[in-house]
């Protein structure tokens, strides 16, 4: 799976409470456009140290992300593409992992067998 990734153009943006430099992206695989990403170098009027804002395409196999970086003179600048694959299939691990967890404790098999144990350490059948 090769994937392309075009530096389509940066431009000003201003936000609620901040002014960014923003990129676009055009992602493709085999010749086919998959993706804008448009990540975001901004500077909240709070503070005055920039704050880097992904750009973030994402999938059920694999994740795309862009960040720029600092800008380099001459229009240049530094950026960071990185391919992730499964990204979701961790947190998808995790959902089935708790929802294994209820369904185990939900399970009545477990209880009638503590049940037994309990009787079985102390002689003494539970009134129901």
């Amino acid at each position: 799976r090769e994937y392309t990734f075009t530096m389509q153009g940066l431009r000003k943006v201003q936000g609620p409470n901040y002014v960014a430099d923003q990129a676009v992206f055009m992602v493709t695989q085999n010749g086919d456009q998959i993706a804008i990403l448009r990540p975001e170098k901004r500077v909240y009027f709070s503070q005055s140290n920039p704050m880097t804002e992904a750009g973030i395409d994402p999938g059920l196999f694999r994740d795309l992300y862009v960040a720029l970086g600092e800008p380099l003179g001459d229009g240049a600048w530094a950026v960071r593409v990185q391919v992730k694959p499964f990204v979701r299939w961790i947190w998808l691990g995790a959902i089935f992992m708790a929802v294994g967890g209820v369904l185990a404790i939900l399970d009545r098999r477990y209880r009638v067998h503590q049940k037994q144990r309990s009787v079985a350490a102390t002689g003494v059948e539970p009134v129901a």
